[in-house]
């Protein structure tokens, strides 16, 4: 499911079909999904995969991703922040468009991209790149067991660079354009995994705000560094980690308290509807936070594929906070239907928060979306980035994709099983 929304075309750029055409031709030639079509409208809002649908559902996010890169002008930029790079079909086209049309092409990774065994992405790119970062083109890695800006002295576990956003200066049909999503660039993440991106053409404040970020993730001086936000209605980024504790320096959790359960229209009384779908919700306030909102009156619904349980400990955790008397609607889904959590069959990736209703002191529909889990490395230790985008059309469009991954969710409400619990960890 490839859905596309709310585009503004600017005319007068120039055309570079045969160039896009080519990367595509690469994909199609590796095997990897099925190559889209080349077109020079580049069109803002969300794009999904769907791992149970066709090739093309499945390769949604890549294709369009390669279709960029293989329109992306010569001398201009390409800046990608992803925590796995497992495709050589990916790696390959970052590699031409800068060996063969001189894109200059810079890539953040995490440390643990380049020290998979079974992939060449990162030696293909290291090879067509080299790895200094002084240079106009590199592929550089975060420290090995932490994340680039995280303080290694405050961190209680490791770190890890977790962003998956790709920032391109010029391609065929936009300028400045941002591309925030929570889908590695891995086999599983297309055919497993249910992700989403979301695509902002012709945005130079969202553009920079996103590259001056990225800059930072290249110098690594964590000791400078400051959890930010920047602004660009219709759109917010959040940019982490968020250094200190409790649930005042939460952004999750302080965005929920901005949620009103009950408002008037008219003479009818409506209820705030708070949808969530993520991987991993683990942290604690963050949990009890939903269950309080569907006890105030709000319609909250939750997708996730990982929680924590403290069960026997005698302290709930957030399975427990979750399931509590009057909390939420909550499904599971973690489909695991050999029992080995390394071959998942299928998983929900995403991390996104809708909002429709009452939120901030206006009725509006507005979502959140990104590499964030509601996880406490997410929040405090990792380098992620969080988009808001206030926009009923693009609201709409996930709460459909929200509501096929409901009705897809196995295990779904049977969900006391140790992948759901965490007890046995789901690939991030």
């Amino acid at each position: 499911m490839d859905q596309i929304f709310g585009f503004r075309p600017r005319t007068g750029l120039p055309r570079r079909s045969a160039l896009a055409l080519s990367a595509l031709l690469l994909a199609v030639c590796l095997g990897w999904g099925t190559a889209p079509v080349a077109s020079a409208a580049v069109i803002e809002g969300p794009v999904f995969n769907k791992p149970t649908g066709t090739a093309a559902e499945q390769y949604a996010i890549r294709d369009r991703l390669l279709a960029y890169i293989g329109s992306a002008a010569p001398q201009s930029d390409v800046k990608v922040a992803m925590y796995h790079l497992w495709d050589e079909g990916v790696a390959q086209a970052l590699a031409d468009a800068h060996t063969e049309r001189q894109v200059n092409v810079q890539v953040m990774l995490d440390s643990t991209s380049a020290a998979a065994t079974t992939d060449s992405s990162y030696a293909i790119l290291r090879a067509a790149l080299g790895t200094d970062r002084s240079q106009q083109s590199f592929v550089g890695t975060c420290p090995t067991g932490r994340s680039c800006l995280g303080d290694p002295d405050a961190l209680s576990s490791a770190g890890i660079n977790h962003n998956k956003f790709w920032l391109f200066s010029q391609v065929d049909g936009a300028s400045d354009l941002v591309v925030q999503s929570s889908s590695n660039m891995t086999p599983s993440a297309y055919t497993r995994m249910w992700n989403d991106a979301y695509v902002m053409p012709y945005n130079v404040s969202m553009y920079t705000a996103y590259a001056n970020y990225f800059e930072k993730l290249t110098k690594m001086d964590w000791a400078n560094w400051k959890y930010t936000s920047v602004t660009a209605s219709p759109f917010k980024a959040y940019f982490f980690p968020y250094p200190g504790s409790g649930n005042s320096k939460d952004t999750i959790w302080n965005i929920l308290d901005g949620v009103t359960c009950t408002y008037k229209s008219g003479t009818a009384t409506l209820k705030t509807k708070v949808r969530v779908a993520v991987l991993k919700l683990t942290r604690q306030g963050v949990a009890e936070k939903l269950t309080a909102l569907q006890k105030a009156g709000c319609a909250v619904e939750v997708v996730y594929a990982e929680t924590d349980s403290l069960a026997g400990s005698g302290t709930a955790g957030t399975w427990e906070a979750l399931h509590a008397s009057g909390g939420p609607s909550v499904r599971c889904y973690n489909h695991d239907e050999d029992g080995d959590p390394d071959t998942t069959n299928s998983v929900v990736h995403s991390k996104y928060l809708l909002i429709d209703g009452m939120y901030s002191g206006a009725v509006n529909k507005v979502l959140w979306t990104g590499s964030h889990n509601y996880s406490g490395p997410a929040l405090r230790e990792n380098d992620e980035a969080l988009l808001k985008v206030d926009s009923s059309t693009a609201h709409d469009a996930y709460v459909a994709t929200f509501n096929s991954l409901k009705s897809a969710a196995i295990p779904g409400t049977a969900d006391t099983t140790d992948e759901c619990k965490g007890v046995k960890h789901t690939e991030d």
